[in-house]
């Protein structure tokens, strides 16, 4: 694999989708990487049955190095850190982990900290004021700590799941969204 795409023990390669080697990423997760749409929308319509968002954690803590890169904060700020998984009929296709910093949690985004086992996606994309940055995608190894996260209970464990990320604004505030497209999600509707 790439060293673009490797992750050390606490920072991931992201790469610009725009920069991808194609060939890298399989197939059956390539399309759902680059589709620019609302990633929560695309998968109700996939499933075909109940979806439902898992929160697997909701706190206040410190992003990782990449994550404070990405939202351009000093290393050590606090943010809203949300996990969640996205399942479909009770299995998980899709973990996301979201970071907030708390300077974007005011005004009237004070209503992220109460989305509870609501869909992100819904609440990003209904926003007149959206505004996305760059898919960035890379894959995650088990040898970095968000593998453990997206897979807990996985008897067979891949080499590497795939995710994409983006900074999301509203109202010109910054949130950076990670989306991980976990074993069993189906090819791309």
């Amino acid at each position: 694999m790439n060293n673009l795409f490797s992750a050390s023990s606490t920072v991931l390669g992201w790469k610009r989708s725009s920069r991808l080697n194609n060939a890298q990423i399989p197939t059956s997760v390539l399309a759902w990487l680059v589709d620019p749409a609302s990633l929560t929308q695309r998968v109700i319509v996939a499933c075909n049955g109940t979806f439902t968002v898992d929160v697997i954690s909701e706190h206040r803590g410190s992003p990782n190095l990449d994550e404070c890169q990405a939202l351009n904060i000093q290393p050590g700020k606090i943010a809203r850190i949300r996990e969640v998984r996205l399942l479909c009929n009770d299995t998980a296709w899709v973990y996301a982990r979201t970071i907030i910093p708390d300077s974007s949690l005011t005004g009237p985004l004070r209503r992220l900290r109460l989305l509870g086992n609501k869909p992100l996606g819904a609440v990003l994309f209904a926003d007149k004021t959206m505004r996305r940055g760059p898919l960035e995608i890379a894959a995650l190894t088990p040898h970095h700590p968000l593998y453990r996260h997206a897979l807990p209970s996985i008897p067979s464990r891949p080499k590497s799941i795939w995710g994409r990320r983006s900074v999301f604004y509203l109202s010109n505030k910054p949130l950076l969204v990670s989306e991980f497209f976990l074993p069993d999600i189906p090819a791309h509707p």
